[in-house]
Formats: structure tokens, C-alpha cells, sequence
């Protein structure tokens, strides 16, 4: 069984200073209850039982137009598994133990149930974790949820203190009332969760909704998947992002960092200041002033100077003046050390929380890198750091053989790209999922742009946008700060819009993603429904799978490009009441989803498992695949349009075996010979903007 990590702090990104805090993962008690009896039971008030009957032994097999909406999306590129239906389950259901942050379905779990089970139960005891005098300066106690699919009500001793809805976001509740309540030193804590094994309105990502996963979709991941925690924090405290606290890092003309900070628990009139200090590989670089929040605001805007003066840059260490010169534009820029994957400079952050006097009531640390991003020259150019950059992608879905969506451990996010820049990728789109935090905060060290996107639905409705517009934001403020994202993708390939052709209702939500990202972030590229049936763009978008000669012909021209991809348009066209979309000359155009092949079978399928193998096309042996490889990048790169490319896709995932390395990690191909043929197409875009 694969033990949960306990010794890292889940948020390196924004990290107290002192930190009090205590991991959840491990042991939970844990039962299903199938017919939702649960709250009518109050087993929140007496806790969870040791079994209960289950009286209705049917399972919905799903509907007709959830099998429609499958053949919708996979079109004729494979069979679908007849009669792919869940059976019933237990009469019974058990209490048992579960490996908190494993969801029930893998491995990981201890309990790996592949069944439907809608409604789950989670409890454990926990103690407060404040000290005496923690408890005399007013300190909250919260518990932290990385992520919980889909809605989750939390209960302390039996008193709600709170819930959320949306399986792919963190959210906290502060319980400090609920534990003052209750004599004793410990505390029952309970989790119930509702996942719906069957509704499309709901956001699912690559989650299906049939008994066994095929072709683009996976095993699906219910409940709590990521890291569960408790807290002590101060009453008055530092925001984070997912709370308002925004960093802008993007403003490399005059070297400034531009911030809104946010502060949560302050008392109505609290005289309080926010004060930030930066410094760089050790190096003290500014101080900003303290500035004071007005009495009718909870955040204030806080700027700071991030060059360095010659002088500060004499103090850095050898080292990292060896790793970037100073006399490199691409590094440093009129003192202002510059973020890239080449360069990945970051500067450190500590925000501080001041009370009247100056007393520090809250301290923060986190990191920033300084980098722009432009679009906008009518050139057909993405620019990095005001310099054209070509984006080498991997597609990467973030699943794992025995954990499925939650990483094994910390280690294994950066394993990952650490796996893609080997191979000559310089950022990921991260497919149909809001990774661990702790991902972004490993791409902005290392050195790896990452496509920012969120777990789509299947279903159009008006369920559906209340839920997505939610979660959607919450997405985007969770990783707003990190310099690693670059791109935010709100849809992909019209999943969820099945009648864009002709559906103003759906196209204009489609523009109100547009308009609430670029509200939230106008500093970052929008792709608003990657692959095809482009409503409101920063960037021309398109999916093909097609073999490499056949791409190269596409790539070379821009009407090739322009046209159908999978029967769908890549702009809808105007109909009665709306305008519809067109390609507007000069805007950066990028493949952002190609390749897919995997490798024949050695020999014929003895399994079931085995004959459901698949990928787009398929290569006879890791030479073969080499070559496909090579003449596909290069189609992309040597076209003359394309500013950047998405390869299908960093490993495999379960039956979709078309990745660059197997599921358990194992390279199909020699890394070194892919960097080699990556390195080299790469060339050629630059080759051609640098003439």
C-alpha cells in the first residue's frame, strides 16, 4: 500500500511563517451508503455505523443520451464496450478503513471498489492544535481540503461547520467553535460526499460514466483525492490567491511587481498594514512601505521595485550568476532578473500582516517570477519576455496506475516534468484537470509553462454554467499567481456544447468565460474552446491526429488549417441573432493536440483488458514510433504558421496508450534521441522568425 506523505507542508506556495499545521492523510474511517440514509440516520451525530443494509439493489445504467453524447466525442475512432454497464453491489455495506487522500476506486485506497457509489462517509478524530497562548490571541483552527469530488458537508463533533461544491478546488473551514463546544481533547471529524456516478452537468474531466473505462476516458475518482490538513492560523490573516490575494509579475518594462493583498478575520475598523519584502538567490532587494488597509477595504494595493542595483547583483552567489549572465537580455533585464524555462529566476516573497503598532500579526512566504507574455502584435507570434517563443507542449492528463488522479507522492509531480523537459518539452497543457498545487509551485522552479484548465462536463444546462462559472473562478484563483501558467483553456473541443453551430445560448456562455477569466486575468492568454468552434479567442486553436505527411500538408497552409477539423468548424459561423467568430489575421496559431500514436502489441490480446489498447495511429516498435514522432513535430514546426504545438501525450493512461512514456513511467523511446528530434524542429520555427 502506498503511504500518504506527512512530512511536506501541501502548500509551499504560500507558507506561514511560523507554520502550525498537522496532515489528515492516512487512516479514515470509511463506508458507502448506497441509499442515502445517512442523513436521516444522523450519522454525523453518532458516527458512522459498522454496516448497513442495502435496500435498493438496482443500478441506473446510465442514460441513452450519455452513451449518445460518448459516440459524440469518439465519433467513429473506436468501438464502444456493448452493454458497458455497472452491476449491483453488496447487500451490505461495511465499515472499513481508507487511505486518505486515496479515492475509493484505486488501488491506493486499500478498498479499489470499481462500483457506483454516489454517497460516501469519512471520519476520523483530530485534536486542537493551538496552544495556550494560540488560543489567548484569538488563533483559528481550519481544516484544509485539497480537493473533494463533488460536494462534501463537514461535521465536528456533530455541529456542521461547512461544506463546498466542486470536485477539483481546495476550500477550508474554520472549526475553532465547534471544537471550543466540546469538552475533551478529541474530535470527531465527518466528511459525507455526493459524486454523481451518472450526471453530465456535472464538471468530470477525462471521469467516465460506464462500467469500464474506454478509449479518452478513465476510472473515475470520487471523494476526497488530494491532501487533507489542519491549520492554526491567526485570526487576522494574509489571504491567499484563492481568497482574492493577486501578484502580477508581468510588468518587466519598469521592473514592478504589482499586488493586491487581501486580508481575511479583520475586525470592522482594525487598524492593520501590509508591508512586502523581496529578495533574490539570498539578496535583499526592496522593501515596500507599509501600506494601510482603508476602513472600509480588506485589501490594499502594494507595489515594489524588483531590480537590482548593481551592487546587489555583485552579492549573488557564483552560482547563479554562472547559470544566468548577466550580459544575457534573455536573464536579466536592466537589473530585473527575468523568468523562463530556460531561466526559471525566482524571487522570494514575504508578506506581512501589521497591527497599529507594528506588531506583526501574520507572516507569509511564497515566490514570484518576473515575466510577460504578449499576443497581441498582429504578427502571428506568442512572445515570451517581449521575445517570439515557441511553445513545445506536452499533453499530460496527471493520472497514476495505483492512485489514479492524486499523485503517489510529491515527488512524483516532479518527476513528471521533470520527464517532459528530458524529452524537449518546455511546458505541459494539463489536460482535463486542476493538478495538486504543489505541481505549479514544482513548474515555476524547474522551468515548465503550464496550459491552465479545468475538468469539463458533458451536458449543456443551466446547472451546468451555474457550476462551472464557479468552479471555473475557483480555478483560476487557485494558480493566478504562479508565473508558470501562461495560457488559460476554458473548453475543450466543445464538450458540453454539443450545438454550437447553432445555439446562441451556448456560444454566448462560452463568451462569458471569456469575459469572467479576462476579468479575473488579462495578463495571460484566453483559449476559449480549444481544438475547434472558436467563439471568442486570443489564439486559433486546432486539434489533428492525422499521420505526418498529411499534417505537414495541413501545417503549411492556413485555409488547410482554417478548415472542418473532426466535421466541425473552427470558427461558428453566423446565424440569425449572432455574428458568430472568424480568424482574425495575424493571431498566433498553435496545434494543441497531435500525435497519439502508440506501439503495436508484441502479440495478440489474451486479455479483454489487453485487445482495449488504443491510440489515434500506431507505430510497429519504439523505432517506428521514433520516426512517426519526428516527422509529426517537424510537420508542426516546419509549416511556417504554427507558433506552438501540444503532443499527444506525455504517458499513457490506463487503455489510452499512446503516451511518450508507459503508465508506470518507463520510456517507449531513448529520452535523449526525442530532445534530439524536439530540439531540432524547435530550430526551425526560430530559424524562421530570426531571418
Amino acid at each position: 500500500m502506498i503511504v500518504p506523505q506527512e512530512a511536506s507542508y501541501p502548500r509551499p506556495d504560500f507558507q506561514r511563517n511560523p507554520l502550525r499545521w498537522q496532515s489528515l492523510n492516512g487512516p479514515w474511517d470509511f463506508i458507502f451508503d448506497d441509499d442515502d440514509t445517512g442523513l436521516a440516520a444522523r450519522w454525523q451525530r453518532s458516527g458512522l455505523p459498522d454496516k448497513v443494509t442495502v435496500m435498493n439493489q438496482a443500478r441506473d445504467k446510465g442514460s441513452a443520451t450519455n452513451e449518445a453524447i460518448t459516440r459524440g466525442i469518439v465519433g467513429d475512432m473506436m468501438d464502444l464496450i456493448a452493454d458497458n454497464t455497472f452491476v449491483a453491489g453488496a447487500q451490505t455495506n461495511t465499515k472499513t478503513k481508507i487511505n486518505v487522500p486515496f479515492v475509493f476506486q484505486s488501488p491506493a485506497s486499500g478498498i479499489n471498489d470499481r462500483g457506483v457509489h454516489e454517497v460516501l462517509w469519512y471520519e476520523r478524530t483530530i485534536s486542537d492544535l493551538r496552544s495556550a497562548e494560540e488560543k489567548e490571541k484569538g488563533h483559528r483552527l481550519v481544516v484544509r481540503f485539497g480537493a473533494v469530488d463533488y460536494i462534501a458537508s463537514v461535521w465536528v463533533n456533530g455541529e456542521n461547520v461547512g461544506g463546498h461544491r466542486g470536485g477539483h478546488v481546495p476550500f477550508e473551514l474554520d472549526v475553532t467553535d465547534a471544537v471550543d463546544g466540546h469538552d475533551g481533547t478529541s474530535h470527531r471529524l465527518t466528511v459525507r460526499v455526493y459524486d454523481s456516478a451518472y450526471d453530465l452537468t456535472q464538471p468530470r474531466g477525462k471521469q467516465y460514466w460506464a462500467a469500464k473505462p474506454e478509449g479518452i476516458f478513465y476510472t473515475p475518482s470520487g471523494g476526497i483525492w488530494q491532501n487533507v490538513w489542519l491549520e492554526v492560523v491567526p485570526v487576522a490573516r494574509i489571504a491567499d490567491s484563492s481568497s482574492g490575494t493577486v501578484i502580477k509579475s508581468n510588468d518587466i518594462s519598469s521592473g514592478k511587481l504589482h499586488s493586491e493583498i487581501f486580508v481575511k478575520g479583520r475586525r470592522a475598523g482594525q487598524n492593520v498594514s501590509v508591508q512586502i519584502e523581496a529578495s533574490f538567490a539570498g539578496v535583499p532587494v526592496a522593501t515596500s512601505e507599509k501600506k494601510a488597509l482603508a476602513r472600509e477595504s480588506n485589501s490594499v494595493a502594494v507595489e515594489l521595485d524588483m531590480r537590482l542595483s548593481q551592487e546587489q547583483r555583485s552579492k549573488l552567489p557564483e552560482p547563479i550568476l554562472k547559470q544566468a549572465p548577466q550580459d544575457n537580455d534573455s536573464c536579466w533585464r536592466d537589473g530585473l532578473a527575468l523568468w523562463s524555462p530556460e531561466h526559471p529566476q525566482l524571487y522570494d516573497l514575504v508578506i506581512r500582516l501589521l497591527d497599529g503598532s507594528d506588531k506583526v500579526l501574520d507572516e507569509v512566504v511564497t515566490t514570484t517570477g518576473m515575466r510577460s507574455i504578449n499576443w497581441t502584435k498582429g504578427d502571428g507570434l506568442w512572445r515570451l519576455n517581449d521575445k517570439p517563443y515557441f511553445q513545445a507542449l506536452c499533453l499530460d492528463q496527471g493520472y497514476w496506475p495505483d492512485t489514479f488522479m492524486t499523485p503517489p507522492t510529491p515527488e512524483s509531480l516532479k518527476a513528471d516534468i521533470e520527464m517532459g523537459k528530458k524529452m524537449g518539452f518546455n511546458g505541459c497543457r494539463k489536460h482535463q484537470k486542476v493538478e495538486d498545487p504543489l505541481f505549479y509551485y514544482l513548474a515555476d522552479k524547474l522551468g515548465y509553462l503550464v496550459w491552465g484548465e479545468m475538468a469539463s462536463a458533458y451536458q449543456f444546462s443551466s446547472e451546468y454554467v451555474d457550476r462551472f462559472n464557479a468552479e471555473w473562478t475557483e480555478a483560476v484563483k487557485l494558480v493566478i499567481n504562479r508565473p508558470c501558467i501562461v495560457t488559460w483553456t476554458t473548453v475543450n473541443e466543445s464538450w458540453a456544447y454539443t450545438s454550437l453551430k447553432d445555439n446562441i445560448d451556448q456560444r454566448n456562455h462560452i463568451r462569458q468565460l471569456y469575459y469572467i477569466t479576462k476579468s479575473l486575468d488579462d495578463s495571460r492568454s484566453i483559449n476559449d474552446n480549444c481544438g475547434w468552434e472558436h467563439v471568442l479567442t486570443d489564439l486559433t486553436t486546432f486539434h489533428d491526429y492525422a499521420d505526418g505527411p498529411e499534417l505537414a500538408k495541413t501545417c503549411a497552409d492556413l485555409d488547410l488549417i482554417l478548415d472542418k477539423k473532426a466535421g466541425r468548424s473552427m470558427f461558428v459561423p453566423a446565424v440569425e441573432g449572432d455574428p458568430g467568430a472568424k480568424h482574425v489575421p495575424g493571431t498566433p496559431v498553435m496545434n494543441t493536440e497531435f500525435g497519439g500514436v502508440n506501439i503495436a502489441p508484441a502479440k495478440k490480446a489474451e486479455t479483454e483488458e489487453e485487445s482495449r489498447d488504443w491510440g489515434y495511429t500506431t507505430a510497429s516498435d519504439p523505432e517506428d514510433l521514433l520516426k512517426r514522432f519526428e516527422r509529426l513535430v517537424k510537420a508542426v514546426t516546419e509549416g511556417g504558421i504554427c507558433c506552438a504545438l501540444v503532443y499527444t501525450q506525455l504517458t499513457d493512461v490506463e487503455q489510452e496508450v499512446n503516451g511518450l512514456y508507459s503508465f508506470d513511467r518507463r520510456e517507449k523511446m531513448n529520452a535523449a534521441k526525442v530532445k534530439a528530434v524536439m530540439d531540432e524542429a524547435v530550430q526551425a520555427f526560430y530559424d524562421r522568425v530570426n531571418k
